[in-house]
């Protein structure tokens, strides 16, 4: 649950680190009260809270308003009727496609290459068509969306000509038909696959029915038909709402271009609605708080209505208020470089292909900054960018790769990233080895504090989640300038606070992040604080780790006194990290890629024994030049 009131029991006191730190000040002795926050500067506080997400402003998610007619044809299909029992006068159409789609995405052309050489390529990882388990459930999950999901037509398509390419689809559809020869309980059969493998044979059907071969035409047509009936007895079970909105989709398509397809379109649209007005919390997020999912919804329904486009039909007015809601809050994930931050087991997702799917929307809008119900928080200054989690983890039924990521960072400065999290468990399987995969989901992959090394939430298999964090708490607002400060350089910055319960069960502390970041972008400040949830504290000693993972090429020195580092920036700048009480150590760390390549970089540590009745941590980021 997020609020924006301040978290209870802050009081004013002396800052941990003074607003107007100069490179030649060192950091200020902690306060004997442990458990205040950051306070604000001499200037005061604009009272004013930076304004919240936009709420949800659906103006229509009920089905579609239809005729009398229309209604009870669209009810009679909902009962399972055939189309010759709705029009029993009417010959009925053979199966065939009316309409040729112009796919709106450009896939991969090195994938696409890839493919024609005999090979996937899934996420820098070749794997042999002819050496792929195209039934049972052999594959991991990001090979299983691709190969039954029939992803890869996007890439094959954008690989070269069509001539070219027509007879390596042909090929590999008929290797799955043979494998898959009646639906079961293997991941071919998931709702969410079968949605998108549906959709994709709509979307790509010239790769795929373009041949000379009349036989595997007329047997492909029948697999589509076959797969849409059995989608439309199923779709409504699907484990997840994104898998739902994907088989709706599909439903639709399907509707659209197949002759005779009226009572399947006006079935699948108001299924599609519906499903619609719950996918997404009240500010555009996926319920999965996944920046791949918002994607994933992004390309289903710009395929989608480039599937009305292609029979010169208007679509559904849902369409584009929905794509209005589910990109500003993937751009508020953006860092300067314009990719992708790595957070609920994403990449580094690099600017073009982010620039290419938001191009298709055609929707122009600006990130938002304070979207709460996704739970995440994001502050620009200057050149840099600050990305904060800054929300409870997604519950069980909508996660997909969940991460223990609560009050995790990410920080960038113009095209270079200071501070990143591991991020890539959703391409774990390719480059990434699987055994890999909840390593990259726990807490101590992230930018964040861990006690004990324990997650501050439960990382279990499958991508789920456990019991851990269940309430956060969030404070933003805007302070000040200081006019008072030295040589008159004081200035306005965004101050964000925000802590969580996952770790008061074990060892009744709440953790509190307060982050502090200056206007003009040259200075990060920061205090962690374990606080005690009941009145009395708890005896012992536990052990804290605060860890920062670096981003790629930053080159490193440590200072003298063992509690800072000089980080080197590729683009020539230098910044400071310091520690206000422990010594740092630099352990190795990966960072993953938009590709789901592994790169080995470093992580900056502060860890230290303290007592179970709480403590608190300030450090510093600040450029130099």
């Amino acid at each position: 649950m997020t609020g924006s009131r301040p978290v209870a029991g802050v009081g004013q006191s002396r800052p941990a680190i003074p607003l107007n730190t100069t490179q030649e000040e060192p950091l200020a002795e902690p306060d004997d009260s442990r458990f205040s926050p950051l306070s604000e500067p001499q200037g005061g506080v604009d009272p004013g809270m930076i304004e919240p997400g936009r709420a949800l402003a659906l103006a229509d998610f009920a089905p579609p308003s239809l005729g009398a007619g229309d209604r009870l044809v669209r009810f009679a299909y909902r009962l399972g009727l055939p189309p010759s029992a709705i029009h029993p006068f009417r010959k009925r159409a053979r199966t065939r496609l009316t309409a040729t789609v112009t796919n709106p995405l450009p896939g991969d052309a090195a994938a696409g290459k890839a493919l024609r050489a005999g090979h996937f390529l899934v996420h820098g990882f070749k794997s042999p068509i002819a050496d792929t388990a195209f039934s049972g459930p052999r594959l991991p999950p990001s090979f299983e969306r691709l190969v039954h999901g029939f992803r890869w037509l996007r890439d094959l398509e954008s690989g070269g000509q069509r001539p070219q390419c027509t007879q390596v689809a042909e090929r590999i559809l008929g290797t799955w038909l043979a494998a898959n020869t009646k639906p079961d309980g293997t991941p071919a059969w998931d709702i969410g696959n079968v949605g998108h493998r549906l959709l994709n044979w709509m979307v790509h059907a010239p790769l795929l029915l373009s041949g000379q071969d009349r036989n595997f035409r007329n047997t492909a047509l029948h697999a589509i038909d076959d797969t849409a009936r059995w989608l439309d007895r199923h779709v409504g079970k699907a484990d997840n709402r994104l898998s739902e909105v994907a088989g709706w989709c599909a439903l639709v398509a399907t509707g659209l271009i197949m002759a005779d397809g009226k009572a399947r379109r006006l079935f699948g649209e108001a299924g599609l609605v519906r499903a619609l007005g719950e996918l997404v919390s009240d500010d555009g997020g996926v319920l999965s708080r996944s920046p791949l999912c918002q994607i994933e919804a992004i390309e289903l329904l710009v395929s989608l209505r480039a599937c009305y486009e292609a029979v010169r039909a208007e679509p559904l007015p849902q369409i584009g208020t929905m794509l209005g809601l589910l990109v500003p809050p993937l751009l508020s994930l953006l860092h300067g470089d314009g990719g992708l931050g790595n957070w609920q087991g994403a990449g580094a997702i690099d600017d073009r292909r982010i620039e290419a799917l938001v191009k298709a929307t055609s929707v122009r809008t600006r990130p938002l900054r304070d979207a709460r119900q996704w739970g995440y928080q994001r502050a620009t200054a200057g050149k840099a960018v600050l990305q904060f989690d800054a929300g409870p983890p997604p519950v069980a039924r909508h996660a997909r790769d969940g991460c223990a990521s609560t009050l995790a960072f990410e920080f960038s400065h113009g095209h270079d990233r200071l501070i990143v999290n591991c991020g890539g468990a959703a391409f774990a399987g390719g480059l990434i080895p699987l055994r890999l995969e909840q390593g990259l989901r726990a807490t101590a992959a992230h930018s964040t504090l861990t006690i004990d090394d324990f997650n501050s939430t439960a990382v279990l298999i499958n991508g789920r989640l456990g019991s851990g964090v269940s309430e956060v708490e969030v404070d933003r607002r805007t302070l000040a300038a200081d006019a008072a400060g030295p040589n008159n350089s004081g200035g306005g910055a965004t101050r964000i606070e925000a802590s969580h319960n996952g770790y008061v069960g074990r060892y009744g502390l709440t953790h509190r992040r307060i982050l502090i970041l200056r206007d003009d972008g040259s200075e990060l400040r920061g205090e962690d604080l374990l606080v005690p949830a009941g009145r009395k504290g708890k005896r012992g000693t536990i052990g804290v780790a605060l860890r920062f993972h670096l981003g790629p090429h930053i080159e490193l020195a440590a200072s003298s006194d063992g509690k800072g580092a000089t980080l080197a920036l590729p683009d020539g700048s230098l910044w400071q990290f310091r520690s206000g009480r422990d010594a740092i150590s630099i352990e190795e760390s990966l960072w993953a890629d938009g590709q789901g390549r592994p790169f080995a970089t470093r992580q900056l540590v502060i860890a230290s024994k303290v007592p179970r009745s709480g403590e608190s941590f300030s450090w510093l980021l600040k450029k130099m030049r």
